[in-house]
C-alpha cells in the first residue's frame, strides 16, 4: 500500500494555529500518520458524508480521503465539544 499525499484546508491549518502547544504534537503526529494508513483502527465515517473522523486525546480530525488520487484532505480540527457545531 503506497503513501497518501496530506493536506490541510486553510481553515483547518487556522484552527491547528489555536491548539495548545502540549496537544499539538500529539496532533500532528497523528495527522502525518494518515498518510500511511488513512483509515486507522478507531476511525469512523461520518454519517451523511464522505468524511472520516479520528480522535486524539479531547480532540477531532475530520478529513477526507480521496483514494483515486491518494491524498486525504484534512477538514477540521477542534475541541471534541465544538467539532461537529456548524
Amino acid at each position: 500500500m503506497g503513501r497518501y499525499e496530506i493536506y490541510l484546508r486553510k481553515s483547518a491549518a487556522r484552527e491547528l494555529a489555536r491548539i495548545p502547544k502540549r496537544d499539538l504534537r500529539r496532533i500532528v503526529s497523528r495527522i502525518r500518520s494518515l498518510s500511511a494508513n488513512p483509515r486507522p483502527p478507531g476511525s469512523e465515517r461520518l454519517s451523511g458524508s464522505e468524511r472520516y473522523r479520528v480522535r486524539q486525546g479531547d480532540y477531532r480530525i475530520v478529513y477526507s480521503i480521496q483514494d483515486d488520487e491518494r491524498t486525504v484532505w484534512v477538514v477540521k480540527i477542534g475541541h471534541r465539544r465544538e467539532i461537529y457545531r456548524p
